[in-house]
């Protein structure tokens, strides 16, 4: 992927697709997503990281996450075929995403 928020974070994974998916985020978590928008920013405040399938440096997720301070990776093919609750950590300063397993 590519990095577009510095830092490093390993934690669990939530799938959210739509903002029916909202709801499972929880404080920590790893936010994965398809691409954002401004209906999308409280979940970055409870985010530890984020993985976005999309973006660029200049896209609205990465902007946020950079807001923030979690570290952001973009542009990951797949991502939204992770599955929820898995353990990962995040490299924003290579743009690598590690799965555990």
């Amino acid at each position: 992927g590519t990095p577009t928020s510095r830092g490093y974070y390993t934690g669990k994974t939530k799938i959210i697709r739509g903002i029916g998916d909202f709801k499972k985020l929880e404080r920590g978590d790893v936010l994965v997503i398809p691409y954002s928008d401004v209906g999308w920013i409280p979940l970055f405040a409870k985010a530890g990281a984020m993985i976005a399938e999309s973006g660029g440096m200049l896209s609205h997720s990465s902007i946020i996450a950079r807001e923030y301070g979690i570290p952001a990776v973009v542009s990951v093919n797949g991502a939204l075929q992770l599955s929820d609750d898995l353990t990962v950590s995040i490299d924003g300063y290579k743009g690598e995403v590690y799965i555990h397993g």
